[in-house]
């Protein structure tokens, strides 16, 4: 597997994970209301990881054999970054409010409920879908093993963000309420970046061709 491949998606992933969304809201809430984070956050990576796995089954097996399929869905998701970038920065600005609602402190209700709220989003699946076939090596291990390896990164990435979102979410959110608002436009600029190098990049491989 392409080592710089696998560096370069790591990247793109933290940056996806520190864009404030569902996922920020629950940690935010399992954070200032649940007793321990573990539950909530063990279950926003098990949804991940069962998406990972659905689509590395799916679109690993298409990938390797309509080759075709991984410029179309390369160009579909750099569209989709520039999007989601544009999308973030036009936003208005401002600290994500935690669920009024009452959280429930018993582990198993706070570990089915990160599932439902990471798994039944579909941003979540869209982006993956989008973003893994871009940084798959067409030579070396087959694309499904490339893209549980990648999705394995992201669902890391989101352990170690949403814990610290958390953990700190008291003393960080609450009381410096534009660290969100800065994170949010940095994270934007940065996709809508990615998004035309990936494009560029794309086009003039069509060109060579």
């Amino acid at each position: 597997m392409d080592l710089a491949l696998m560096t370069q998606f790591w990247l793109v992933a933290v940056l996806l994970v520190l864009t404030p969304g569902a996922d920020w809201a629950y940690a935010i809430s399992a954070g200032l209301r649940a007793r321990t984070i573990a539950p909530a956050i063990l279950g926003m990576a098990c949804a991940y990881t069962i998406i990972v796995v659905v689509l590395a089954l799916g679109v690993g097996a298409l990938v390797t054999a309509e080759p075709i399929t991984l410029t179309l869905l390369s160009l579909a998701g750099s569209a989709y970054l520039i999007y989601l970038g544009t999308s973030t920065l036009v936003q208005r600005a401002g600290p994500l409010a935690p669920s009024e609602q009452a959280l429930d402190t018993r582990s198993a209700h706070q570990f089915f409920r990160g599932i439902a709220v990471s798994g039944l989003n579909p941003k979540g699946l869209l982006l993956l879908l989008a973003l893994l076939p871009q940084f798959l090596s067409p030579v070396g291990w087959p694309a499904a093993d490339q893209m549980l390896v990648l999705g394995g990164l992201h669902v890391i990435n989101g352990i170690v963000v949403y814990s610290i979102v958390a953990v700190l979410a008291r003393r960080l959110l609450r009381s410096r309420p534009r660290a969100t608002m800065l994170v949010t436009r940095g994270a934007g600029i940065a996709m809508i970046g990615v998004g035309l190098g990936i494009l560029v990049e794309q086009v003039m491989r069509m060109f060579t061709l």
